[in-house]
């Protein structure tokens, strides 16, 4: 099982736009999400990310070079899997029921929690919560082709966890995994951190999930 230690930093920052430059400031590593799970989509995109956490906040920063990028999806709770795709899914340990955080390039934002094939939307106010930032900005776009490198960052605070009452991530070990996607980009791709021994594609699967142990 693939592990990362979740570094805790005092303080955090008030905007998304800023934690690529705290985590700059702090040389934390990047981790790559690099795994092709599925020889009948072989393309693997530059993918990588780098998280920290605030105690009452999880701070995420992607960096990614791909053929080329899209955001059609035009508001949160869209089909933002089907766009230039960045994706970050965790559970608590023993659980079946997992959280799927999924946000496109252009900041647009879905959060569902439960089993597998049993997925409920966030509340709204959850979503507002959520601090988001992508180099590309915000407004949607149809598929732009040719080589697109482009940074996204995300301030998921705890009480993001809505079905869990999470005050302090410190000291916490959960399971969770990275992905990136676009489903309908003009060369689709379904990359992981975490290994998936799965026949056809799918990212909801919380046994192949790595393992999140946050720093005290």
């Amino acid at each position: 099982m693939k592990e990362i230690t979740v570094k805790k930093v005092a303080g955090g920052v008030e905007s998304a736009e800023q934690v690529g430059k705290l985590m700059n400031d702090l040389s934390v590593n990047f981790n790559s999400i690099d795994v092709v799970n599925w020889s009948d989509f072989p393309y693997s995109p530059d993918v990588k990310f780098r998280v920290l956490h605030t105690g009452d906040a999880i701070l995420l920063n992607f960096v990614v070079s791909e053929a080329s990028v899209r955001a059609v999806a035009s508001a949160d709770l869209g089909r933002v899997w089907e766009d230039s795709c960045c994706e970050f899914f965790v559970n608590f340990e023993g659980e079946e029921e997992y959280y799927n955080f999924e946000c496109n390039c252009a900041c647009k934002l879905l959060v569902n929690y439960g089993k597998k094939g049993d997925r409920h939307h966030a509340p709204q106010n959850v979503l507002e919560n959520v601090k988001r930032w992508s180099s590309l900005g915000n407004d949607p776009f149809e598929e732009r082709i040719g080589d697109c490198s482009w940074e996204l960052s995300l301030i998921i605070p705890a009480s993001s966890l809505f079905k869990h009452d999470v005050k302090d991530l410190s000291g916490m070990t959960l399971r969770g995994n990275f992905y990136k996607c676009g489903d309908l980009l003009q060369t689709p791709h379904f990359l992981s951190w975490s290994p998936i021994n799965l026949p056809q594609p799918c990212f909801h699967c919380p046994e192949f999930f790595g393992k999140l142990v946050f720093e005290k």
